[in-house]
């Protein structure tokens, strides 16, 4: 058990002393403790305002707190920007002002994981950044300090039940925003999810793996996003790979809150191959997907008979019953 605590005493304190000896600063000393901020801190050169300003903490990254003075606390500053290269894990920050450097901020708005309702704290802090981000106009760093922020709950308080929701909700946050910004890209529209850039997957997978609860179901639903088409291109070849793709997570994650959701999106694609085959005037197909999409909407039945997503199955297998086409004009 003491070889464990060293071992994380050497994990916490390596990249920190790796930036002092970097820097010439002094080593952080053995207790040493790991902190974020919950409000932008200026980093100066002594406990004093009027000093050198030589960075800046933003809400979300992480100091190593090795001294305090009145109202001021000396502080290793945004350690894991160290931490996210050492790892190749590309950082999530739209300040170029975050740097690692050595300083003092104000003991204001610092918690770490010693402070008395700190989950709460720190998940509260990063909910209203996370709402933030979803306001017209909002904050430019907003969605990255939810992210990290997040992080932290679940870094911090593993054993918090805030925790496997924090470490969800920013894994999730990262996966949104890259998604977005892959989708301005002209290879956004290629068949071949492969032709893409790759997107950190790293967060997600971990939540896959470690998590608990429906989190595990939520990540791997975003992971999805990756496989999918850009442009079907009107060619059956997608849909048909994309409907497998839903039903096998259906099938893995069948109590999940995002299973209703997967078979849908499953049914919808069988639908979408109902008109793609019509078109070719393949009707062994035809018939083979039409018939697909009603075994999917009985299934609706059997486990989601009040659920959002069961009358819109109802109401697609209608419509392929009827002869309307579901995936481009519908008009006769």
């Amino acid at each position: 058990m003491g070889c464990m605590r060293l071992s994380l005493l050497v994990a916490t304190l390596f990249v920190p002393a790796l930036i002092a000896q970097k820097r010439g600063a002094e080593l952080p000393p053995p207790d040493a403790q790991r902190a974020t901020v919950l409000k932008v801190a200026d980093v100066y050169v002594a406990p004093d305002a009027g000093s050198q300003k030589v960075s800046v903490v933003t809400p979300g990254h992480e100091v190593v707190i090795t001294e305090h003075s009145g109202p001021w606390v000396k502080v290793f500053a945004n350690t894991d920007v160290e931490e996210e290269k050492a790892d190749n894990e590309p950082e999530f920050s739209t300040d170029a002002a975050v740097l690692p450097r050595a300083g003092w901020i104000r003991d204001k708005g610092v918690v770490g994981p010693a402070t008395q309702n700190g989950d709460k704290l720190i998940y509260g802090e990063a909910a209203s950044q996370e709402a933030a981000a979803g306001e017209p106009h909002a904050p430019k760093a907003a969605a990255g300090e939810a992210h990290l922020l997040y992080r932290r709950v679940a870094e911090y308080f593993p054993a918090s039940p805030l925790a496997g929701e924090s470490a969800w909700r920013s894994a999730d946050i990262r996966w949104q925003e890259e998604k977005f910004d892959a989708r301005t890209l002209p290879s956004s529209k290629d068949m071949d999810p492969n032709l893409r850039p790759q997107m950190y997957t790293k967060a997600l997978q971990k939540v896959v793996k470690t998590g608990s609860g429906k989190y595990p179901a939520l990540a791997a639903f975003d992971l999805l996003d990756a496989k999918l088409c850009g442009d079907w291109q009107g060619l059956p070849k997608c849909p048909e790979m994309e409907s497998g793709l839903y039903q096998k997570y259906a099938e893995q994650y069948s109590d999940g809150p995002k299973t209703a959701e997967a078979l849908w999106d499953a049914t919808y694609r069988q639908g979408v191959l109902v008109t793609m085959y019509t078109t070719e005037e393949n009707k062994k197909k035809a018939d083979a997907a039409a018939q697909r999409a009603h075994a999917l909407r009985y299934y609706f039945f059997d486990r989601f008979t009040t659920f959002f997503y069961t009358t819109r199955a109802v109401s697609l297998v209608y419509r392929v019953e009827q002869g309307i086409a579901i995936y481009g004009s519908d008009r006769d």
